[in-house]
């Protein structure tokens, strides 16, 4: 192994806090906006951007711009503006959670990072979503020499297609067998490596207190484990 890569949401931050922490946010709009239609849009809109992200996942890259195809998808079943969806989906899902997301900050993190760092191993992001602001809000921003997003016109693919995880390791000069991807969902993190040749971590509070290894991927409990897997797995 000569380097890291790491999704984000779920990965470096524990969603559940978050995700409970929003919906309260939500489920104030019809005041904030003293209207229940316009929240009611509001909260339609991002229902539906989440499904259509999800039916996204199956288009080849180079096809379309992924990044406003979204919008536009997404404003075409609803009958909205796709500059609308836009707006919401930047308010809603990219910048009102920053404020929380150290709350739910990996623990055992930290510590991991600095034992890759030590090691020499070169780190880096690779997300569905932007994931810069997000670094910074973690108190991460810089600690990665990679930053990609897969909807980044150089990959224009969501996992679990192979294209993100190759782009990484085009840009690091290193072979798929030389890299390890950390992330928390077996559907697409586990599935998007394995469609690459690398090898791949699960970290799922799901796993307890007990690590399990399948053909594709390892399942660890936390960031302590991973350290032990890793220092085998090199």
């Amino acid at each position: 192994m000569r380097a890291v890569l790491f999704d984000v949401d779920g990965t470096l931050y524990g969603q559940a806090l978050i995700r409970v922490l929003m919906a309260v946010e939500l489920l104030s709009l019809p005041v904030s906006l003293r209207s229940v239609h316009r929240a009611m849009r509001v909260w339609r809109a991002i229902k539906m951007f989440r499904a259509v992200r999800e039916e996204l996942r199956s288009i080849e890259p180079g096809q379309r711009d992924l990044a406003s195809l979204q919008y536009r998808e997404t404003a075409k079943r609803i009958g909205e503006d796709a500059s609308e969806i836009e707006r919401w989906v930047e308010e809603w899902i990219h910048r009102r959670p920053l404020k929380y997301l150290r709350l739910g900050r990996r623990v055992g993190l930290e510590s991991f990072l600095g034992e890759l760092a030590r090691a020499g191993m070169k780190t880096g992001v690779l997300s569905d979503y932007p994931c810069d602001d997000k670094l910074r809000a973690l108190g991460l921003g810089g600690r990665f020499s990679l930053s990609l997003c897969t909807t980044d016109p150089e990959i224009g693919a969501f996992k679990p297609h192979a294209a993100g995880f190759l782009r990484a390791c085009d840009l690091w000069g290193l072979s798929p067998d030389q890299v390890l991807y950390v992330g928390d969902r077996p559907d697409v993190d586990a599935a998007g490596a394995a469609a690459a040749g690398m090898p791949c971590a699960i970290v799922s509070g799901a796993a307890w207190l007990a690590s399990r290894r399948t053909d594709k991927y390892v399942t660890v409990p936390f960031y302590r484990r991973l350290t032990r897997v890793f220092d085998r797995a090199c």
